[in-house]
């Protein structure tokens, strides 16, 4: 009688195995690089929303709302940059500075994954609406910038026009303007 064979032998399962690792090898650059970009695009999304958001909610409260960097999102914290964290809060006194009393609308925690966000000098570490949805600094001079979002090499941009509008470019190159 002869007995059925029911599964792999040695060297077939081998053999297999050592074709899943080769395969696995080849993949698991392709995989880190669509991580990163995903997380590269996930913070810039999140960063632009919630420009949209703080322009929105200015215009219809009717008072100044303004977005700011945070760390441990109570608080406005200059110089720790976008990837920090941000708050948007109503800052009826137009100052870019949350105050006891200053309703918070909106916190988001900080970027994972090693990607840096900052802005250029006018939008470094608040950008400020007015009812009329423009934007505007403290001492009611136009604001208008660039915040770059960059991690391993890759950048997006989100431009913040002198109507306002955030708009966002989506393939830069970190390190250039």
């Amino acid at each position: 009688m002869h007995r059925r064979q029911l599964g792999f032998n040695l060297v077939e399962l081998s053999v297999a195995t050592t074709i899943l690792a080769i395969l696995s090898a080849l993949a698991l650059p392709s995989l880190a690089s669509l991580v990163s970009a995903h997380r590269l695009a996930t913070v810039t999304n999140e960063l632009h929303t919630s420009l949209v958001f703080t322009r929105s909610e200015a215009i219809k409260r009717g008072r100044r709302v303004s977005l700011c960097t945070s760390s441990d999102l109570e608080r406005c914290v200059s110089g720790v940059g976008w990837h920090s964290g941000w708050i948007v809060f109503e800052d009826p006194n137009g100052n870019a500075q949350r105050e006891e009393g200053e309703t918070v609308l909106y916190a988001a925690r900080a970027a994972e994954g090693g990607v840096v966000v900052t802005g250029n000098t006018p939008v470094r570490n608040y950008v400020s609406y007015l009812p009329s949805g423009r934007t505007a600094l403290t001492d009611g001079a136009l604001q208008m910038g660039t915040i770059t979002a960059c991690g391993e090499g890759r950048a997006r941009r989100i431009v913040i026009s002198a109507t306002g509008r955030a708009r966002l470019v989506r393939e830069a190159e970190c390190g250039k303007g």
